[in-house]
């Protein structure tokens, strides 16, 4: 399967704007850890391009980042890498 034949397995249209969002225990340096993995993927991500949100009691932290998706293949790539991190709980 070359990456043509990958773009066609989803109805995104590339490049596109998205963002993926990635939860772990609210410690200092997550959000760091979280925008180091997808700027692996995107070196262009820019500063802003990412928020957080606490939950309600404060233990865990959402930290979502908006870039400009190229392919699928980057996207699998972006998380592949989050969901096997060991301080990333889940990924969206």
């Amino acid at each position: 399967m070359d990456a043509s034949d990958a773009n066609n397995e989803t109805l995104l249209e590339f490049p596109c704007e998205f963002s993926v969002k990635a939860m772990g225990l609210n410690e200092p340096d997550f959000h760091e850890v979280v925008v180091q993995i997808v700027r692996r993927h995107c070196p262009e991500l820019g500063e802003g391009s990412s928020t957080t949100r606490p939950s309600k009691n404060g233990k865990w932290l959402s930290v979502t980042v908006t870039f400009e998706a190229t392919s699928k293949m980057q996207l699998d790539s972006i998380y592949m890498e989050l969901t096997a991190h060991e301080r990333v709980t889940m990924s969206l």
